[in-house]
């Protein structure tokens, strides 16, 4: 028996540009809806929106019918915090705010299996089959198609960029310029020298130490990300989606909205509408 093999990966490993979508909402049809569409990857996210365990499993369910990957953020925290959404079959994880070398290793030591690091090992959960993957062919597999991403927003790793990079059972560099832009004192200056350098080192580094480079972005910047080395690009978000839907649908309806109402027929006159 086989564990189910990243699509992420896949394309990542044959040269190709992955295309990921941010889920915010508790809601499993997000993902079945974005897989529908034909998105390589779902992002559920458990760092800032109040997800829990059953959500982020429903979500994985509702993806592995299209096979669209799963991509997790994790809240910083312990083992179990960062292997559970492994164990319940995401493709891969993404922990946020990597300070540091020392930082990087420990997460890799958390995640990944002998000979790599240290990670727990179960194997009767979904990602091993439920017990059905052997026990050798499970700790090679998971190392071989789930996939560990790393997150640089802060300015302090810069200095140690290169030797993360270069850390076995790291698989992407993910910029965040979000947090970077708060840490260099420029909130949402997304133009400021030090990001678009920042952006531009997490992307070469990335592709000089054979790992992969993502970011988020949209599709007004996608060409440009992807000339600086990116592969892996989130160009949307459902609460970004719905929320711009719904202001479209009250500004196409605005000047009706404040016309006069009809004046209603009088009581007892026949309307033949």
């Amino acid at each position: 028996m086989m564990m189910r093999p990243s699509r992420v990966l896949k394309k990542l490993r044959a040269g190709e540009i992955v295309r990921c979508f941010k889920g915010n909402l508790a809601d499993a049809r997000v993902a079945d809806i974005v897989g529908s569409t034909g998105f390589d990857c779902i992002w559920l996210d458990m760092e800032h929106v109040p997800n829990d365990w059953h959500v982020i499993e429903a979500g994985i369910w509702a993806a592995s019918g299209h096979d669209m990957d799963v991509l997790v953020r994790v809240a910083r925290g312990g083992y179990s915090d960062y292997i559970r959404p492994l164990e319940l079959d995401a493709a891969g994880i993404m922990v946020p705010h990597i300070m540091s070398l020392e930082d990087a290793r420990q997460v890799v030591r958390m995640t990944r299996f002998h000979p790599i690091g240290r990670r727990p090992i179960d194997g009767g959960n979904a990602d091993g089959a439920f017990c059905g993957i052997d026990l050798p062919d499970y700790i090679e597999q998971a190392n071989r198609e789930r996939f560990v991403v790393v997150q640089i927003e802060d300015p302090e790793p810069m200095e140690e960029l290169d030797a993360i990079a270069a850390l076995p059972g790291i698989d992407m560099l993910f910029f965040g310029p979000g947090d970077f832009s708060q840490g260099i004192g420029a909130p949402g200056n997304f133009q400021h020298p030090r990001l678009l350098e920042a952006r531009q080192r997490v992307a070469q580094a990335a592709r000089e130490h054979g790992k992969f480079a993502g970011t988020t972005g949209s599709s007004a910047t996608f060409s440009d990300l992807i000339n600086l080395g990116y592969q892996f690009i989130n160009i949307g978000a459902d609460v970004v989606g719905l929320g711009q839907y719904c202001r479209k649908l009250l500004a196409d309806t605005a000047a009706s909205a404040a016309a006069p109402a009809p004046t209603a027929p009088a009581q007892g006159v026949y309307n033949a509408n």
